[in-house]
């Protein structure tokens, strides 16, 4: 049985759609949701930075998991971009088989 994935990793506004894009394109996921308009606040380098970002919420199996976030490290402007992943316990068969096709092994 196929096991299953959400992963999320947060970008500047600016580049949210063409990150999703590109992780579509590549077929590293099935699916990008933008959640735009977040404002994160956080510790880097020895100070306190406020910054407004957009969420992506990734979809796509497990197996791919590697290959996701190699795609975001390299297409990602951070020096150390967030990614998170959650399993995903259940879903509808339909849904998750959507997700499958809309993979590559390349």
């Amino acid at each position: 049985m196929k096991e299953y994935i959400l992963a999320m990793t947060t970008c500047p506004e600016s580049i949210s759609q063409e990150l999703a894009r590109i992780l579509v394109e590549k077929q590293v996921c099935a699916c990008v949701n933008i959640v735009p308009n977040i404002i994160s606040t956080y510790h880097w380098k020895n100070e306190l930075v406020t910054d407004a970002e957009s969420i992506l919420i990734i979809k796509t199996e497990a197996g791919f998991e590697e290959r996701l976030e190699n795609t975001i490290i390299e297409n990602h402007p951070y020096e150390v971009p967030e990614f998170i992943v959650l399993d995903i316990r259940t879903g509808s068969k339909n849904y998750l088989d959507w997700i499958s096709a809309s993979l590559s092994m390349s």
